[in-house]
């Protein structure tokens, strides 16, 4: 099997340079500011027009562009650097990894995702499980982690968002055009897209393969949009989460079982598994079959699986846990459940809800019973989810119950932007020289103090200057192509005031992340948002699922409330929302706002990537920001459930809040017109941030507490009983 670059569809790149083909092909220029700027300054045009897509920008660009770069001496010169560095970093003589753990047992992780969001160029994802994804395999290729990560091409990615004039959301699909994105087809021995078919399912439902190479770790994606299935099965990975529960099932079929199938037909050994989230978890069964049919001993190829395995738990909202009902379970998995020495019986327990008996089978139940290392994405959501999973461990105390928790953490190359990033540099480079490759260190962010008041601010002022002309050249844009109504011009940004404390809200509308709480009292809101001296404004962001209608209300009341005049242009919605615009505004707004239902979020990244830019949080104490905020770096209030007949009760807070301390803070200007008080806290929110919510951080958890261990379990009971030197750290 292999992955070949079609060199020949660049062959009017000249050899000087070609490297740039084969760093377009790997996404390790997405999050190295200074590779990308390559593409850039090759043709400045076509890299805005390709969305930044260097594959797409290569095959547009005339040859004249390359000609005069090839001759250039100082394009040479940057060229010759990055592909070094690029060269470097993909043979690595060591990695922290290597250096961590010596590889006494080898160690190999699987990593299965639903979706990955890793740039904008590839829309395989929805939101933050896919954003967390893509940054969980962006800080495995930086620390050398051995990983492989599987997950789906989607033919429609994740839809994108219209908001009509009177403020309701539309879906509206875009095909990607692989052929011109920085994936590669997967190809068999005789040269055509290696297809295979999903084990003991009928009818038979067959996936092409493709690969994204992300850095060092490899991305293989699965395809069922391909001739070889009936009608009905090439949609299954059309679109994500598709809203019909047969296509759902189908769905999670295909990554878990065909996943399996994949790395198995790929030769590709891995010592173990981690399932982010439900949706992959059947591919645990195909672990365990295969042992069965390998001649393994019932009892323990059911405990090698689970001793092999990471199942990660992202959400504490019973809806959100998949669940299939037994007569659906039942026309796909009978047969496969014979294979499995299980009666029907036994096969439906692994996935039974013991808050639910009958209910179906649930996925989140089953990757619990069937994994050995559970855990949550914060420390509050470990503890909720140990009270919502207790009855599963019914004779454990709840504090006793094996669900652990590792935080999130965000790629922090990825969404550090580039002029944060040299502010750094300047000021921490005569210091610790190696910043950038340990960062995780919260000793070297002490540097941040040392950063002129003056210099912070002025960055900050340039970053939010570059959201707003944004959001007017989205709009511009939109107008020229005759796609705009009037009446959405002023309620998508175009009279904000760049000089007024603008905080931002952005991420998918569910009722529980109450993106409506700052509308409970228009008339307290108006005096805010109008406030003569001191006026605040708002930028809301994000999309309802498709199937959300109690979403999509609120979407449309908060967009209803951007075109009303009383506010003063003061209140936007910004439609289309991903991970660009994500990156506009986690480096613009003055403060990110979080508001969700207590305990009802169980991590909440975004407000970590605006705080490492030095943008403060104003948040419910619930997700990460519980063990995030610290009283200097932001603001954090308890939050209380809304009550039947009383309305939201934290309204009143977020309006105290915002009234009394953020914008007196924000408005203290000294002679040099610098709210020094402000800058503190921006400074204690990227030391306090920065090395403790950064993937890396994350990462070094899972391989110091996990993957070792689940190693063990791969080895076999002779190297587990010897307790090999070095390989778990314990506890």
């Amino acid at each position: 099997m292999m992955t070949e670059i079609p060199y020949d569809r660049f062959a009017h790149v000249p050899e000087r340079i070609s490297g740039l083909v084969d760093l377009a092909y790997n996404l390790w220029w997405s999050w190295h500011s200074s590779a990308s700027v390559l593409f850039k300054m090759l043709n400045r045009a076509e890299w805005k027009m390709s969305g930044h897509n260097p594959v797409r920008m290569l095959l547009d660009t005339p040859p004249r562009f390359f000609e005069r770069a090839a001759t250039n001496p100082e394009y040479l010169r940057r060229y010759d650097i990055i592909m070094y560095r690029f060269r470097q970093y993909m043979e690595p003589k060591t990695s922290w990894f290597s250096q961590y753990y010596p590889g006494r047992v080898p160690l190999t992780i699987a990593y299965l995702s639903s979706e990955f969001g890793l740039h904008h160029s590839l829309p395989f994802y929805a939101g933050g499980l896919g954003i967390l994804a893509g940054d969980h395999v962006k800080a495995s290729s930086d620390l050398g982690v051995p990983l492989v990560a599987v997950g789906f091409m989607y033919a429609e990615g994740y839809l994108h968002q219209h908001i009509e004039a009177n403020g309701w959301q539309k879906n509206i699909a875009e095909v990607l055009d692989r052929d011109a994105a920085p994936v590669l087809r997967v190809l068999d021995d005789s040269g055509r897209q290696l297809v295979i078919r999903v084990p003991l399912i009928e009818p038979a439902i067959y996936v092409a393969v493709w690969k994204v190479q992300v850095g060092r770790v490899p991305l293989y994606l699965l395809d069922t949009h391909i001739d070889e299935n009936e009608p009905e099965n090439r949609n299954i990975s059309h679109r994500l989460y598709l809203k019909e529960i047969e296509c759902r099932l189908r769905q999670e079929v295909v990554l878990g079982i065909g996943g399996r199938k994949v790395l198995h037909t790929l030769g590709i050994e891995y010592s173990a598994m981690h399932l982010n989230e439900g949706h992959s978890a059947f591919a645990l069964l195909e672990r365990l079959r295969e042992r069965l049919d390998a001649g393994m001993p019932p009892g323990d190829a059911r405990e090698q699986v689970r001793g092999t395995s990471v199942f990660t738990t992202h959400t504490p909202v019973p809806a959100a846990h998949d669940v299939f009902p037994e007569e659906l379970m039942a026309k796909y998995f009978r047969t496969y459940c014979s294979s499995l020495g299980l009666t029907w019986d036994e096969f439906m327990a692994l996935g039974e809800d013991p808050h639910s008996p009958g209910a179906g089978f649930n996925m989140t139940a089953f990757a619990l019973r069937m994994s050995r290392f559970h855990n949550g994405v914060s420390q509050k959501h470990g503890e909720v989810a140990r009270e919502m999973w207790q009855p599963l461990w019914p004779d454990l105390p709840v504090e006793k119950i094996p669900i652990d928790a590792i935080t999130n953490g965000v790629h922090m190359p990825s969404w550090l932007n580039h002029r944060i990033e040299a502010l750094f540099d300047r000021y921490m480079d005569s210091v610790y020289p190696n910043w950038r490759e340990e960062y995780d260190n919260p000793a070297l962010w002490e540097v941040v103090d040392e950063i002129p008041d003056e210099e912070l601010w002025r960055e900050h002022q340039w970053l939010k200057m570059k959201l707003f002309a944004r959001l007017r050249d989205r709009k511009r844009m939109k107008w020229a192509g005759h796609r705009e109504e009037p009446a959405n011009l002023a309620a998508e940004g175009l009279m904000l005031d760049t000089s007024a404390l603008t905080i931002g809200f952005a991420r998918r509308f569910a009722e529980y992340k109450r993106a409506d709480l700052i509308f409970e009292d228009l008339d307290r809101l108006d005096r805010i948002v109008n406030n003569r001296w001191r006026p605040v404004q708002f930028i809301f962001a994000g999309k309802a699922h498709p199937a959300d209608e109690r979403g999509k209300q609120i979407l449309q009341e908060i967009y209803q409330y951007s075109q009303d005049p009383r506010f003063g242009g003061r209140i936007a919605f910004i439609e289309d929302y991903g991970e660009q615009l994500a990156r506009y505004m986690v480096h613009g707004v003055d403060v990110w706002m979080n508001t969700p239902v207590p305990l009802m979020e169980a991590s909440g990244t975004s407000g970590m990537k605006a705080g490492m830019n030095g943008v403060p949080n104003l948040s419910v104490l619930d997700g990460w920001w519980v063990e995030g905020y610290n009283g200097r770096n932001g603001w954090g209030f308890e939050g209380r459930p809304p009550y039947s007949g009383e309305g939201q009760p934290d309204a009143g807070t977020l309006y105290d809040l915002i009234e009394n301390e953020l914008a007196p803070l924000y408005y203290s200007r000294t002679i040099d017109d610098t709210p020094h008080k402000w800058v503190r806290i921006m400074k204690e929110s990227i030391k306090s941030i920065a090395p403790q919510y950064c993937a890396v951080r994350m990462l070094k958890e899972y391989v110091t507490h996990y993957y070792p261990s689940v190693c063990m379990y791969a080895a076999g009971p002779a190297k587990r009983a010897a307790g090999i030197e070095g390989v778990c750290i314990p506890r």
